[in-house]
């Protein structure tokens, strides 16, 4: 696992290590930072699950103004804490220590761009999806690693499907605010 672009390229990151881990492929971070690329220059990025923090790492190796790491683990909170100390990101990190789900129904702060990778089949995602509208800017963006077999809402809030990629088991479905054109 890497650092694919930007100011950290080709910075190795940590991975929390267990089988209940499930980090992003390179293939597929190359694939869903292509899709945002231009939308994450002074952004704010909420890397909700965020596992190794990977991510929203890579958000803020592209420029991204700041991110929010949030999960429940304590392993994987201390695997983000490194990842930042190994890029050099830390000053632009906020790290939370809670459920997703609870940070979502009491967060004030509003984000340009999300990403959700929960464990898969909990219903978590879904949940999530009905809680994120509230804290996101309209012309942002919630993208989701899901399960291919798994069907999400066309709709959540005043965010749309936008766009859905598969790659192979796995699919990135990208909602974006009914106001934003194109992808």
């Amino acid at each position: 696992m890497r650092v694919i672009t930007g100011t950290c390229r080709g910075r190795k990151l940590i991975s929390p290590i267990g089988e209940d881990v499930r980090p992003t492929t390179d293939n597929v971070k190359e694939s869903v930072f292509s899709i945002i690329q231009f939308s994450v220059e002074g952004r704010s990025f909420l890397d909700a699950f965020a596992g190794s923090g990977q991510m929203g790492i890579e958000a803020l190796s592209r420029g991204a103004a700041s991110a929010v790491f949030v999960d429940n683990s304590r392993r994987s909170l201390d695997v983000v804490r490194k990842n930042l100390e190994l890029t050099g990101l830390r000053q632009r990190a906020d790290i939370i220590g809670t459920d997703t789900l609870a940070y979502l129904s009491s967060c004030r702060r509003k984000f340009d761009i999300a990403f959700l990778d929960p464990p898969y089949k909990q219903g978590l995602l879904q949940n999530a999806l009905v809680l994120l509208p509230r804290v996101m800017n309209e012309s942002g963006y919630i993208i989701c690693e899901h399960p291919a077999d798994e069907a999400l809402p066309e709709r959540t809030g005043g965010f749309i499907i936008k766009k859905s990629y598969k790659y192979g088991k796995i699919m990135i479905t990208v909602y974006s605010g009914e106001s934003v054109e194109g992808l």
